[in-house]
């Protein structure tokens, strides 16, 4: 099951308390405080892991609270600090605050860390308050709390082209036939109902890695079909990819292209604004080549490029996974 959205609750250890004691020893009629500081509190600390792909482990399991730290104790014996509790999390796992407004990290690489919430500190032990003035201190400190927080995580896949388009534009068939990726083909719309990621071999020792997300309808932004909950795993993509369906009953193809174009600028300036090659797909069930001829002219009028292929029957898909190679590659 994949799941790209969580929500948790880290707590930080507390740290450990002072303590309050006194030295006695034979023949040493004025002994001292001794009493030792308290341990810090565990940190909690998420890392980025390759080894997770999707953030299923927090469905079940929400909160997460490091242990506190030791008690200090007689001898100026200082408590023992607690160990970190460390959480993996997939790449690409954005932290926010709990209204999801505020980011507050961003874990894209490899082992990257980013402490979560921070353990508390252990409290001073009455040998920390010895003064001339007062040689007997009965007093010490409690160990401060720990953080306390409740955090919105969310998953944006890391790849370098993704492929948008509306429901059976020909989207998974693309990525089956170019990658290992083995999605749900169909002939009915909503076939993908997760992101799918594929790695590409353009030979020459050269890969890319697609990402493949349920389709668009008009209206997405808006929550209409699947909505746009999707959009986020093509944030990170370097290069689009809008696959048209060239063999499509529209009497107007640009309608479709028009369509995905409205919602990508309606979920993000940032994603409306990334580069994007035309796909016209189903090359092998054109009838009419006037529509495609439209698709061209529109790309041309934009400084698109444009391409026709047919993921059935092969036409156009060396071609294509060539010059996406050399996108990445340049880019």
């Amino acid at each position: 099951m994949f799941i790209d959205q969580a929500t948790i609750t880290v707590e930080g250890g507390d740290g450990g308390d002072g303590c309050v004691s006194f030295r006695r020893e034979k023949y040493v009629p004025h002994g001292g405080p001794n009493g030792g500081d308290g341990g810090r509190g565990g940190d909690i600390v998420l890392v980025a892991d390759t080894g997770v792909s999707t953030l299923l482990a927090f469905r079940y399991n929400s909160l997460f609270r490091a242990r506190r730290g030791r008690h200090g104790e007689g001898s100026n014996k200082t408590g023992r600090s607690s160990e970190a509790l460390v959480i993996p999390v997939p790449l690409g796992t954005t932290v926010m605050d709990e209204d999801g407004v505020r980011l507050l990290a961003d874990l894209s690489e490899e082992g990257q860390r980013w402490v979560a919430a921070a353990g508390g500190d252990g409290g001073r032990g009455n040998a920390r308050f010895s003064t001339a003035v007062n040689r007997v201190p009965t007093r010490s400190d409690a160990g401060y709390p720990g953080e306390h927080f409740k955090l919105r995580l969310e998953l944006k896949l890391l790849a370098d082209v993704g492929l948008v388009g509306l429901p059976n534009a020909g989207k998974s068939t693309l990525i089956s036939r170019i990658s290992a990726a083995r999605p749900k083909i169909a002939d009915y719309p909503f076939t993908t109902l997760e992101p799918q990621l594929g790695v590409v071999d353009a030979g020459d020792y050269k890969s890319f890695v697609v990402a493949d997300i349920p389709g668009l309808i008009e209206g997405a932004h808006e929550g209409a079909g699947l909505g746009d909950r999707f959009l986020r795993h093509v944030e990170r993509c370097r290069l689009l990819l809008h696959l048209v369906d060239g063999a499509s009953d529209e009497a107007d193809p640009l309608n479709d292209v028009r369509t995905i174009e409205e919602e990508l600028n309606a979920y993000s300036p940032i994603l409306g604004a990334k580069p994007r090659i035309l796909v016209i797909t189903k090359s092998d069930s054109i009838q009419d080549t006037a529509a495609e001829d439209r698709l061209r002219e529109w790309a041309t009028e934009r400084g698109r490029e444009c391409i026709t292929i047919s993921a059935v029957s092969g036409d156009g898909l060396k071609g294509l996974v060539r010059r996406l190679a050399e996108w990445v590659e340049s880019s």
